[in-house]
């Protein structure tokens, strides 16, 4: 009998895809979100209608925060490609970055948006239990 080449492969949990396409989906808005903080004040400041007072909030600082949301694009690229290779990096990459997430919700939370704040947490909380399961992160060894 031949020998399966998939044989040694470990299956893939059910979620896995999901996790990555949030990596890709946080790379790209990262990215969109920079351009019109690099260039404000042309039609490209439409991309923050819908928050529309973090926009305010980040314009008075100049072109840095756009080289912030640019870099943060980068970084949840290279994590997607990690994750989606199956690499260890990749894998303690969205470890990382959601425990991060969660950091801010609770900053969040401490600034008085609690409902914002409190509901982020859950969710990334919920995302990182999901992470850390040890068949989670022997998909990526």
């Amino acid at each position: 009998m031949p020998d399966d080449p998939h044989a040694n492969q470990v299956r893939k949990p059910a979620a896995f895809v999901a996790i990555g396409i949030f990596l890709c989906f946080g790379a790209a808005t990262a990215s969109v979100a920079a351009i019109p903080l690099l260039w404000p004040g042309t039609s490209l400041d439409r991309l923050w209608t819908l928050n529309p007072k973090a926009y305010r909030e980040l314009l008075p600082y100049g072109i840095a925060p756009g080289f912030l949301f640019l870099l943060l694009g980068a970084i949840l690229g290279v994590a997607s490609i990690g994750w989606f290779r199956r690499y260890l990096w990749g894998w303690r990459m969205a470890v990382t970055i959601v425990a991060i997430q969660i950091l801010g919700d609770v900053v969040n939370c401490v600034r008085g948006d609690w409902l914002a704040g409190a509901t982020g947490a859950l969710i990334a909380g919920a995302a990182l239990l999901y992470l850390l399961r040890p068949d989670i992160k022997d998909v990526s060894t």
